[in-house]
């Protein structure tokens, strides 16, 4: 059996060597190019009377960095360094694969535009929406509280979709169905209400913008089988891996950032670890 597997490297040197039609599910998340650089401290508060920090009754804490995640976002070209991927995503498709990209606001419309290109119309399946309510509220505009994830086929028409393996929803009326569809529940939508990682929450890395298990798992129930191959080459935290092995799928995650490579070595200890 292929072992699963992290690959530190660049995806751009690392994609041309894996072998054609060979992944039944290609999920990314590729760089918002937001211009900045992302970053997330994780800091430990203890009680000092000389501390930094005053909280509840005027007791003193003081607050010391543990570390310092990030990297930096910015991309003079972001679809002339997307194109020759996704070009690579599309042979590495199995003929019944799917491939979700997950993107935000700032650069959708472009994409969309690029993966009809690579993909052809006829092989856009969905534009889902990942809604969330926390973070930062703008005071000029509409707050920007979604995502949105692309989902193209390698097949128009000949993917594999599993419903009935996807983890359903309640109805959000449910007195208008009944007592047994209440029960039961509904599928899953192409808007998708879902909490972003608690800050104290189990999976949480401390990576910045590291994407829930929540996500993902739908993403692997729905269009991929047990002992099928994933591939995430902007892997980052490792949530692919993490999903991929709870449901039984096999992984290769790729990611250039050695700090990406060192969660995913603790979060994932029995994958393979290689240098591109």
């Amino acid at each position: 059996m292929t072992p699963d597997l992290i690959i530190e490297g660049d995806c751009a040197d690392v994609l041309p060597t894996l072998d054609d039609a060979t992944f039944q599910l290609i999920y990314i998340d590729p760089p918002f190019n937001t211009g900045k650089v992302q970053q997330r401290r994780t800091i430990t508060t203890v009680r000092d009377e000389d501390g930094d920090r005053t909280g509840y009754a005027g007791r003193r804490y003081r607050t010391t960095e543990t570390s310092r995640l990030g990297y930096l976002d910015v991309h003079d070209d972001y679809l002339g360094m997307l194109e020759p991927l996704l070009q690579q995503a599309k042979r590495l498709l199995t003929a019944s694969g799917t491939l979700y990209l997950h993107i935000d606001y700032r650069q959708a419309h472009a994409v969309k535009l690029l993966l009809d290109h690579i993909f052809g119309t006829d092989a856009f399946l969905n534009e889902l929406i990942w809604a969330y309510d926390f973070g930062g509220r703008a005071r000029d505009r509409w707050p920007a509280k979604h995502d949105t994830i692309f989902v193209y086929v390698r097949t128009p028409g000949g993917h594999f979709f599993d419903q009935d393996a996807v983890e359903r929803i309640p109805y959000l009326a449910p007195g208008l169905v009944g007592p047994e569809k209440a029960a039961r529940g509904k599928l899953p939508t192409d808007v998708w209400w879902h909490t972003i990682v608690p800050t104290n929450g189990r999976e949480k890395t401390g990576y910045p913008n590291q994407k829930p298990e929540g996500i993902l798992r739908r993403i692997v129930q729905a269009s991929s089988r047990e002992g099928d191959r994933v591939l995430d080459f902007f892997a980052g935290s490792g949530t692919t891996g993490a999903v991929a092995t709870e449901l039984g799928r096999r992984f290769v995650l790729v990611d250039r950032n050695p700090e990406a490579i060192e969660i995913m070595r603790k979060r994932l200890p029995n994958a393979k670890v290689e240098q591109a």
